[in-house]
């Protein structure tokens, strides 16, 4: 897949859609590739999260049969696995699995640090849309109780 359509598939996940270009180009030419073949697991629940994974072609599916949730999640193309990694160290909720072949891009997050340390007004950007994901989170759950 071509640079420019990694930026694309980036530019249609929330979080990055008002981030300047040249940062998504930088986070995408840095990022690793990572080819999983049926079955590969890209990360196990409980590991220590590092970064996230953009899902670039085939599915990646997410058990998390025992935690108690609803299992399993198939994500595919343009899927960013892991967003809250990219931001804050923690332990995955559940395994991730390649479902057939897949390729995926690992953005650390010490990469993402650097992108932002580089392009601070992308930081910011960044930092509303994940304040307003939050202020939506926090209603969504108030609904609940």
């Amino acid at each position: 897949m071509r640079l420019d359509e990694i930026i694309g598939l980036l530019r249609q996940i929330p979080i990055f859609e008002k981030v300047d270009p040249e940062a998504l180009r930088l986070l995408a030419f840095s990022a690793a590739r990572r080819q999983l073949r049926p079955g590969d697991i890209l990360f196990r629940r409980n590991d220590y999260s590092d970064g996230g994974y953009l899902v670039v072609e085939g599915e990646i599916v997410l058990d998390m049969a025992d935690s108690g949730a609803p299992s399993p999640h198939v994500f595919g193309p343009g899927a960013l696995i892991g967003q809250s990694a990219l931001f804050a160290q923690g332990q995955r909720p559940a395994t991730a699995l390649a479902r057939g072949q897949t390729v995926v891009l690992a953005f650390s997050r010490d990469l993402m640090m650097k992108v932002l340390d580089a392009h601070p007004e992308s930081a910011a950007v960044l930092h509303q849309a994940l304040a307003r994901e939050a202020r939506e989170m926090a209603a969504r759950l108030q609904r609940l109780a």
